[in-house]
């Protein structure tokens, strides 16, 4: 197949998924929506567990695609996206009066002013006096405070407070001054920090069946959790032999979206005022340990050992980068050991290209001379 076959081919691909919303994110699996799909037919299941949901996209387009789905992830705020998006019993004409009245708040100071805004003052710099640079300006965390201080006010049920919290993060991913995380802050405000936050109602699904949401260590969630597949990303710990035990972790990129769902105005530290719990040493999760074990063996490989051992599905898909602490030749023998490889999906993002590996020697040849995704299929 040509390059310009294989790219319509990706692309025709990418228009077969529901749509799905979600914040900006490193780890963010849109383009991969109609991969995963494709491989969870091949197996017809009925009920599918997400492990690792972040901004439940997958559990989104899984649900919207007639799944039952289990929703699981450690994050405060993706428990709160799962909420919304899976746990609603309401159509979203009835959000229009309470997003309305979110929108009509005047912007007050507050903890987040305080702590996350910036003054413009016809400067590009985002530094503020303290020589600190921020995420937001000044007039979207005043509408920040104002509005959050509103959600807590008002007596909204589970499901209501979930949808107004996800449209309030939605609104703020939209005016944000960053690369999309909120471990380091752009020198100078983005185009998008200038504009005005406006609240809108998210693209609640139709409840088709009795999805769950649980937000817990995954390894906790396996002892009560049986599905017919499982979907895993798990936060992969970079490769490189030289990064810094210190090097900030996954709980670190979004610890402002926590603090919004939370509400619990935290102990802060750092340069960009980072939540206390999202520290190295409380905030990090074994597959993203770069270490090995006195038998030699990443730790992270064994923790994907380990997970995929104590699932209770007869089917998985794994979603793995080849710039991951896992080398290709030890996950493939991890996969080995555990059940059989039906499928290899590659991704190549900088091309739009798709390919499928035929034999498993092929996707370990191609993930240890380039940085690719991949997804795999394994029956136990």
């Amino acid at each position: 197949m040509t390059v310009q076959a294989q790219l319509a081919s990706f692309e025709d691909l990418l228009a077969d998924a529901p749509p799905t919303e979600g914040i900006k994110y490193a780890g963010s699996k849109l383009k991969l929506l109609p991969h995963i799909l494709r491989l969870a037919r091949q197996v017809k299941p009925q009920t599918i567990f997400d492990g690792f949901s972040g901004t439940t996209r997958v559990s989104q387009a899984f649900a919207q695609s007639g799944y039952r789905v289990i929703s699981n992830d450690v994050a405060a705020w993706s428990k709160t996206f799962a909420a919304c998006y899976l746990l609603n019993r309401y159509p979203q004409e009835h959000y229009r009066a309470l997003i309305d009245q979110l929108n009509a708040l005047p912007g007050r100071d507050g903890w987040f002013t305080e702590h996350y805004g910036g003054d413009a003052n016809g400067s590009k710099s985002a530094k503020t006096a303290d020589g600190l640079k921020k995420p937001w300006q000044r007039h979207n965390t005043q509408k920040l405070d104002a509005i959050r201080e509103e959600i807590e006010r008002l007596s909204l049920d589970d499901c209501e407070k979930a949808v107004a919290l996800t449209s309030l993060i939605l609104a703020m991913d939209e005016v944000d001054s960053t690369l999309g995380h909120y471990a380091a802050y752009l020198s100078e405000w983005s185009p998008r920090s200038h504009r005005h936050l406006k609240l809108k109602i998210p693209r609640v699904i139709p409840k088709t069946a009795e999805h769950e949401v649980y937000q817990s260590d995954i390894f906790d969630s396996l002892r009560s959790v049986v599905s017919d597949l499982a979907y895993y990303d798990p936060p992969y710990g970079s490769n490189n032999d030289k990064m810094p035990p210190s090097r900030v972790r996954y709980a670190a990129y979004y610890h402002l979206w926590t603090s919004i769902c939370l509400f619990d105005k935290p102990k802060l530290f750092g340069k960009v005022n980072r939540r206390a719990d999202t520290s190295d040493l409380i905030g990090s999760s074994i597959f993203e340990e770069y270490r090995k074990n006195e038998h030699g063996r990443f730790i992270a490989v064994e923790a994907i050992e380990n997970l995929l051992q104590q699932t209770n599905s007869k089917h998985i898909i794994l979603s793995y980068s080849s710039g991951g602490r896992a080398t290709a030749e030890e996950l493939n023998e991890t996969i080995s050991r555990i059940g059989k490889l039906l499928d290899v999906v590659e991704v190549d993002y900088r091309r739009n290209v798709m390919g499928g590996m035929r034999w498993t020697h092929e996707w370990v040849r191609e993930a240890e001379h380039s940085n690719k995704e991949f997804l795999f299929l394994i029956e136990k």
